[in-house]
């Protein structure tokens, strides 16, 4: 079944180009016209499916994690405002996005009309170091894809929504950019755990699958690729290490909020947080 549930993006691809070929070129319903409209309902029900198939349990306790960055950072589409935070596809239930701001940055902030599209260099997050959550194995590295232009904008928004799109109808790694994922050693709550980090900047990734690591290690740098806004750092928790199926997993990290209280979870949707210096819980 999964197999045949990972064709349900290029079959929606295929019978959405074959809709717009027929209608094109003016030759009406006929066996294309048709053909396409059934591989539109097919893949749009296979996409469905998928997510339903990937909705996991909501009473598993979190498991405690390491940050996967140092310094000041904001939190977004987090599951402690929203869940799923992102969706149930591709194991994003309890997922959260992290974009980098030091003391005396200005906010993250919507660009209304110009500039439609930034180079990623110009924000704080892009370049800053993504550090391994808990000892385990790299399973998965992705680092070739490029760095696009930030979509922080409503021009950009809209372009970013078509694409974000197409980009799903592909290889998860069309959405997931330049990657690393680890799996937890065999010791301690996260055992067998797989952790995503997503959106790294192209060529940054440090390790190799099949490599050994340790929390806090450096997997990378942050950056702006796959579907991403602007530079940030897309981090979730799955049951196993197959991203089509996995479920989400819930967890926990220990952070400094405004006023320096040591906190236990997840920021909130803009809450501002600094990591704490210590070792990953095992």
């Amino acid at each position: 079944m999964s197999s045949v549930l990972r064709l349900s993006g290029p079959a929606l691809a295929l019978g959405a180009l074959l809709i717009i070929a027929t209608v094109s070129l003016g030759r009406g319903i006929g066996p294309l016209y048709l053909l396409g409209v059934a591989l539109v309902v097919l893949g749009v029900a296979g996409q469905l499916l998928q997510g339903r198939r990937q909705h996991p349990a909501t009473d598993r306790e979190p498991i405690p994690v390491a940050l996967p960055v140092a310094g000041r950072w904001r939190g977004l589409n987090s599951p402690a405002s929203k869940v799923p935070s992102h969706t149930h596809r591709l194991g994003q239930t309890f997922a959260i996005d992290i974009t980098y701001e030091p003391e005396g940055a200005s906010p993250r902030a919507l660009d209304p009309l110009w500039a439609p599209m930034r180079r990623p260099e110009g924000f704080p997050s892009f370049g800053q170091e993504v550090l391994s959550p808990f000892d385990g194995e790299v399973i998965a590295v992705h680092g070739t894809s490029r760095d696009h232009l930030s979509r922080l904008s409503l021009p950009g928004i809209a372009y970013m929504v078509l694409e974000g799109f197409v980009r799903s109808l592909g290889a998860p790694r069309h959405l997931l950019g330049n990657h690393v994922m680890v799996r937890a050693a065999s010791t301690g709550a996260a055992d067998g755990t797989v952790a995503v980090l997503a959106h790294l900047r192209r060529g940054s990734p440090t390790v190799r699958a099949g490599e050994r690591v340790r929390a806090g290690q450096v997997l990378g740098q942050c950056g702006n690729s796959g579907n991403s806004s602007d530079p940030h750092v897309h981090f979730q928790l799955m049951d196993g290490p197959d991203i089509t199926t996995a479920k989400g997993v819930p967890f926990t990290w220990r952070y400094l909020d405004e006023e320096g209280a040591v906190r236990t979870g997840v920021p909130t949707n803009e809450e501002l947080f600094t990591a704490v210096a210590e070792e990953a819980a095992r």
